[in-house]
Order: C-alpha cells, then structure tokens, then sequence
C-alpha cells in the first residue's frame, strides 16, 4: 500500500487536533460563582488563616476570560488591607506581612488562570498554599456549574 506523504502530513494535525478535543470539556458561557470549603488551622495557638475563598468566574467562547477570587476570614469578614493586624495595629509585622503576601496571591492566582486557561496549569505560591487550595476547589466547583 503506498501513503501519500502529502495528505499524510496534512491529515495527521488534523487527527491530533481532534483527539484533543475529545478530552476536553465544554463550558457554557456565563458568570459563576462558588465557594470552598471553611478552612481551620489546627495549630492550637493560632486562629491566623482561618476561613474560605469564594470565586467569580466569567466564561465566554468557551473560556474563561474574567476571574475574581477573594478570601474571607469564618465570621463573613473580607480579608483586605487590614487582614494580619489586630485591633488596626500591625501588632506582629512578620505576621502582617505573610498574611498580605497569601491576600495578593489571590489576584495572582485569578490572573494565571485567565492567562493560561487550565486550573492544572495555576502554579502554587510560596506562603499562599491555603489560599491556592481554596482557589482550586472553588474553581472546580464554579467549572462544574458550567459544564454543558
């Protein structure tokens, strides 16, 4: 049997691309939003961390293109600029501190997804692995409403 090299190269991206496309699912465009579950530190001097993350994504041509991640502390409270301080006061500032890098690693988080459009590809950030964990799972929830 002889194989045309010609329409063999041209019918093998072809048989690539749909193979991928097999495996990957289907979103239905729209705006979604989920929670994770509550996270507790179970460091009996501690409370710092405690809480949940909630997600907004917005979904279109079938991808995500817009994505909102912000954590809250168990009571409801927003975790913002003030988060890591007491009373107001930055009482400990290497507290403060980590707890405002894991606060920023959540623009970060959204942002990566958007810009490489996986979850799978969402690289963790040192110091912000609650939030990363939060992040995945309300994203993967949100995803879940916007399967087809």
């Amino acid at each position: 049997m002889k194989i045309n090299k010609k329409l063999l190269c041209l019918l093998c991206p072809v048989f690539i691309l749909s193979l991928t496309a097999c495996g990957s699912k289907s979103y239905t465009d729209g705006t979604y939003k989920a929670q994770s579950e509550n996270y507790v530190n179970d460091e009996d001097d501690s409370t710092a961390g405690n809480g949940y993350g909630i997600v907004e994504l917005t979904i279109s041509g079938g991808a995500v293109t817009a994505c909102d991640f912000k954590t809250y502390e168990l009571d409801g409270t927003l975790k913002d600029a003030e988060y890591g301080k007491e009373n107001g006061e930055i009482a400990n500032k290497d507290f403060y501190n980590k707890a405002q890098k894991a606060l920023a690693a959540c623009d970060k988080y959204a942002a990566q997804l958007v810009e490489k459009g996986s979850l799978k590809e969402v690289d963790a950030i040192s110091g912000a692995t609650v939030n990363y964990n939060e992040f995945k799972e309300a994203v993967s929830e949100a995803l879940r409403q916007a399967e087809q």
